[in-house]
Formats: C-alpha cells, sequence, structure tokens
C-alpha cells in the first residue's frame, strides 16, 4: 500500500514539477497549434499589413499557421477587448495603433482595462505625423497658414481621421502654441481625409507619415510640417513643428503588439524572440520603411508598457483639458 501510494505521489510530484516549469517544456514545445493575430481595424490601412507580414514570416519560421483575425469597430476596442479576455496561453495576440493610448480617456466604460488586462510584447515602431494641402492652396509653409488663421479665425478647415485622433490632438496642442483658430474636420478613416484634401475640399489634412508621404512623393499633396522630435526620415526636405517654433509639439503614430495578462512569462519571451528575428530580416525592414513609413523601434515588453503608460497619461491631460469629445 504504502509502495503505491509513493508511486502515485511520485506522479504527482512529476507532474507538478511539469506545470510548474513554463520555462522549460512549455516554451521548449511552443507553439503546438495555430496562432491567432488579431488585427481590431479594417483590411488596408497599416496595422492589418504589418499584421500579415509578419504572420507569413512567423508561418514558415514556428511550422504553424498564423490566423489574422480582423475583429473591427469601437475605434480598435471592440478587438483589443477580445485579446484582452481571451485564454492566456500564449496564442492570441494583438496588433495596436495609437489610438490604444487615446481609447481610455474618449471612451467611457470599456470592457477592459487598457494597462492591466493586456501583457505588453512589443512596439514595433513609430512614425510621425505629416501636415498636408493641397498643391493649389496658397499654403507653403505653417507661418502661411497661422498669417491667414489669425486674420480669419474659425475660415481654415484641417481634416483627421477622427475626432479625438492623434491628429487632432496634436494640431489642438499647435493651435494653443501658436495663439491661432482652425476648423476641425473629422473623418471615418485616413481614406476620406486624403480624398478631401486631394480635392481641395478643406484646406488641410494631419495624418501619419506612412499615410501621407505617398501623396507628397507624387505631387498630389504638399507638406508643411511633421510633428516628430526630429524630420522624418521619408519627408527629410519638411521642417518638425518644433523648428517652425512650436516647442514641444510631438506626436507619434505607433504599432504595438499585446497579448492576454496573465501570459506565461516564457511563452513571451520565445515569441518576443521569434518577432525580433522576422524584424531583423532586411527585407522586412526595407519594407516597412518604405512601404509603411515607419522608424522601427522593436523595443522590449517593458519599454511598450512603459511608452503605453506615458501616451495613456499625455493625452489624457491633453482630452480632459480641451474638453474633447469622441
Amino acid at each position: 500500500m504504502l509502495k503505491a501510494m509513493k508511486g502515485g505521489w511520485a506522479v504527482v510530484v512529476v507532474a507538478m514539477v511539469t506545470l510548474g516549469a513554463p520555462g522549460s517544456t512549455w516554451a521548449q514545445e511552443f507553439p503546438v497549434k495555430p496562432l491567432r493575430f488579431i488585427v481590431p481595424f479594417p483590411p488596408g490601412g497599416t496595422v492589418d499589413p504589418l499584421a500579415r507580414l509578419i504572420g507569413a514570416k512567423l508561418t514558415a519560421a514556428l511550422g504553424q499557421q498564423i490566423i489574422v483575425d480582423n475583429r473591427t469597430g469601437g475605434s480598435g476596442t471592440i478587438g483589443t477587448g477580445i485579446a484582452a479576455k481571451a485564454n492566456p496561453d500564449g496564442y492570441t495576440y494583438v496588433f495596436v495603433f495609437d489610438t490604444h493610448a487615446v481609447n481610455p480617456s474618449l471612451i467611457p466604460n470599456l470592457s477592459f482595462d487598457t494597462l492591466k488586462d493586456l501583457a505588453p510584447v512589443m512596439l514595433v515602431g513609430r512614425a510621425p505625423y505629416g501636415i498636408i494641402t493641397h498643391p493649389a492652396k496658397p499654403y507653403k509653409t505653417m507661418t502661411d497658414v497661422v498669417r491667414v488663421a489669425k486674420a480669419k479665425p474659425d475660415t481654415l478647415t484641417y481634416g483627421t481621421v477622427g475626432a479625438g485622433s492623434l491628429g487632432h490632438l496634436a494640431l489642438t496642442l499647435a493651435q494653443q502654441a501658436g495663439g491661432f483658430k482652425i476648423v476641425h474636420v473629422p473623418y471615418k478613416g485616413g481614406g476620406p481625409m486624403t480624398v478631401a484634401v486631394a480635392g481641395g475640399q478643406i484646406d488641410m489634412g494631419i495624418g501619419s507619415t506612412a499615410l501621407v508621404t505617398p501623396y507628397v512623393s507624387d505631387g498630389r499633396m504638399r507638406a508643411l510640417a511633421t510633428t516628430g522630435d526630429t524630420r522624418a526620415a521619408t519627408l527629410p526636405s519638411v521642417p518638425t513643428l518644433i523648428e517652425e517654433g512650436y516647442k514641444g509639439v510631438t506626436a507619434y503614430a505607433w504599432w504595438g503588439i499585446f497579448t492576454t495578462a496573465r501570459t506565461p512569462p516564457a511563452l513571451l519571451k520565445k515569441f518576443h524572440g521569434e518577432v525580433v528575428k522576422v524584424l531583423n530580416q532586411p527585407d522586412v525592414r526595407k519594407h516597412l520603411g518604405e512601404q509603411l513609413g515607419m522608424e522601427l523601434v522593436v523595443s522590449s515588453p517593458e519599454e511598450l508598457q512603459k511608452w503605453t503608460v506615458n501616451e495613456v497619461t499625455r493625452w489624457a491631460r491633453v482630452i480632459r483639458e480641451h474638453n474633447i469629445k469622441p
């Protein structure tokens, strides 16, 4: 009897050791089934092609299919909420855009806690915003814009990808710093906004350099300024708002990967390492830099969490002080 019990305890102990050693057993075997990449935006744009590019590369590297699942709506919150409530087993990831850090202050009663219910994986990259106008418009610099805006307040118009978007918030700060007022025209995405600028229906627009650079490069639009700390690599001849005298007025579009909170650290470490390998491939870096206008960061999980906290805090203050509504 005692011998049998000893044998039984041995089995239990082995099982406990196995379950308690995710750093060895789980990580070595992971992944053993397809992974799910949730994209909380429609196909097109910049988030979807990023997820599909990384997914295709990881499929080849890991020998498991990557399923890209577009779950749109709520400025990215619907798909992100699904990821926040997924099984924390390392098989579900969500690719977010900069709206991720704005939504907590704009959208009441979110179904998840942005900073607690998701585990950070990586800040993939970032890109400044570009302020653009139609070439036929008389504005060649931000100084031209400000001069007209001060002479005729609330007459010049600018488009963004939506109320509360980072473009909207960045130009709100610029108006405050420069002492001028222009009229905000929100659109449902970058496509409609760029069509309006290209058609001369509004005076200006603001979108990530990933969105606007192709239009500037082929002459359909003129860039007036960018919102980075330094000039954008894709628009090197265009000054920053800081250069134009708007001290501290910066804004970056950014792309990050999160997964469900409580996912075993060993699995996150392995997944993170595989994504780093993908993003270090020359063809991937070239594509993301030239096609999506992205400045690759390839951060640690800790760096992404710090970035997210800072962005949530910064833009919450702007939204509150200027009473911005979605």
